[in-house]
């Protein structure tokens, strides 16, 4: 685990200067069966992206609030990562993308019957979003109206 510490000066002054926003009451939903019986849906802030898609934006300020669909049978090696915050050291998820984006992970788990099944699709969004009013307002409900059209149950949240 890190610690601030181990942080640069510049990533020190940004934490301790944030506006961090605090949620009261925190938002509780009550699961509705046994994980062994839900659709799980993998959503991770590690910015990953297929091939094929475009990469995160790391040049919008306050961060690129978009996200990637990312079909559940999809190789993880094959994934690129987009990820720009300077204080993630993106070595270990480079060299395993199971450490951000645990897809093989949740596999085994629906293949041994601790979760009822994967939802098809993840997502991915951009991690180090210090602005985050269009992704609360606009892209958060969009995502969250996909995994529930999907019948997803309940999301692994993998945040970076």
């Amino acid at each position: 685990m890190a610690s601030l510490s181990d942080l640069s000066l510049k990533n020190r002054l940004f934490m301790a200067t944030y506006r961090y926003r605090a949620l009261d009451p925190v938002p509780f939903t009550r699961p509705a069966k046994p994980l062994r019986q839900a659709r799980v849906a993998l959503v991770t802030t590690g910015g990953v992206h297929l091939p094929s898609q475009a990469p995160f934006d790391n040049e919008l300020k306050g961060g690129d609030a978009s996200f990637r669909e990312i079909p559940a049978d999809v190789d993880p090696a094959t994934l690129g990562i987009a990820h720009k915050s300077d204080a993630f050291d993106q070595s270990g998820f480079r060299a395993d993308r199971n450490l951000g984006f645990p897809l093989e992970r949740l596999r085994e788990m629906a293949a041994s019957g601790e979760i009822g099944s994967l939802n098809g699709r993840a997502l991915s969004f951009m991690g180090s979003i210090t602005a985050p009013g269009r992704l609360v307002k606009e892209t958060a409900p969009v995502a969250a109206a996909l995994l529930a059209a999907d019948g997803v149950d309940a999301a692994f949240l993998v945040p970076l």
